[in-house]
């Protein structure tokens, strides 16, 4: 019987990055004779084709006893059955809406996208369309994958409304399941750019803790101690320049939580450069002079959102098997911001 149709209710309007959901869960029952795992699920669940829940075991998404199985297992009684998949499930229909892309790379089994600030990645509470999966959809209409009901098809992982940079969309169910698994065992290789808020003492370091939703205000994340609460989190940071009372770095992740870089930023005493949410947005650090203050508003407006490009990305291609890496360059906003801060530290003796 089919136990449930798993719906992680809170992931519904923001789902974390290097996380799997599961869609469906079925225990065999007395008397089921022994079937191939394909065949029975196929037998079991409306509007599923054999080829999709190959790809899916193929990808290892498919778990029987909570261990991957091959598309040739054979089913017995007391088996549970699980399909997990890389976003919630969710029952609202998606609706195709012509809007224009930055496509950075396409090919017949991927798409990257070079994603601008201001672009919800996905149709949630609030933002119902205008999203990049709402273009997706039409982009892609004749694409099965595109064609059913599903709120996020092909979305492997994503980035916040305010931070631009490079995502991965598969165009086919294998696509799909083989970049998810890569991004669910931490395989595939991001590196971001920020600006952030003070002079770091060291060139490079690591921050770690768990982050989880904070326990007031759920629409922002926390840093909590290990085992306590939240999900295991790892920053690598390098400093790529000092700006005086900013800094330029880059940070590689190794896990991919919601807000990861943004709160662990905060949580060490550096904030992104006007991240509203963490406390960026005021003036935190400098002088106290009024043309100082107007510099910071100026670059506020310059740049009027947190300060976070995703930079690059790398993976194992779904088809050939082969590394790619992409890499972008920063967007207008961020890099006028960051030259506008160069110039006022070339200006001051006291940054010599």
């Amino acid at each position: 019987m089919i136990i449930e149709d798993f719906d992680n209710a809170e992931a519904n309007d923001e789902f974390e990055q290097s996380e799997l959901y599961e869609h469906h869960r079925l225990e065999i029952e007395d008397g089921q004779k022994p079937m191939r795992l394909d065949k029975y699920l196929v037998c079991r669940l409306a509007s599923t084709s054999r080829n999709r829940i190959q790809n899916a075991a193929d990808a290892g998404n498919i778990l029987v006893n909570q261990k991957a199985a091959k598309s040739s297992y054979k089913v017995k009684p007391g088996d549970v059955v699980s399909i997990v998949l890389s976003y919630p499930k969710t029952d609202n229909e998606l609706v195709a809406q012509d809007i224009p892309l930055n496509v950075f790379y396409e090919d017949e089994h991927y798409i990257i996208v070079n994603k601008q600030p201001g672009m919800v990645v996905h149709p949630s509470y609030g933002h119902y369309d205008g999203t990049l999966v709402n273009a997706l959809a039409f982009r892609f209409k004749d694409l099965p994958m595109f064609s059913g009901k599903e709120v996020r098809p092909g979305l492997v992982h994503r980035i916040d409304k305010d931070t631009s940079g490079l995502l991965v969309i598969a165009k086919s169910e294998l696509a799909l399941n083989k970049l998810a698994k890569q991004f669910f065992d931490h395989s595939c290789k991001r590196s971001y750019v920020a600006l952030v808020w003070g002079n770091l003492p060291e060139d490079s370091g690591t921050i770690t803790g768990n982050v989880g939703r904070n326990m007031k205000n759920r629409k922002v994340m926390d840093v909590f101690p290990d085992g306590e609460y939240g999900k295991e989190a790892i920053t690598h940071y390098k400093v790529l320049e000092r700006l005086g009372y900013v800094n330029l770095i880059e940070c590689r992740l190794e896990t991919g939580r919601t807000h990861q870089i943004r709160v662990h930023m905060k949580h060490i005493g550096h904030p992104l450069f006007n991240d509203a949410e963490y406390g960026g947005e005021k003036i935190l650090k400098g002088t106290t002079f009024t043309k100082y203050k107007q510099f910071v508003e100026n670059c506020f407006k310059i740049l009027p959102r947190q300060a976070l490009h995703a930079k690059s990305l790398g993976f194992i291609h779904p088809a050939t098997g082969e590394e790619v890496m992409y890499n972008s360059e920063l967007p207008e906003d961020m890099q006028k911001c960051i030259d506008k801060w160069r110039s006022y530290v070339s200006n001051r003796s006291e940054f010599e």
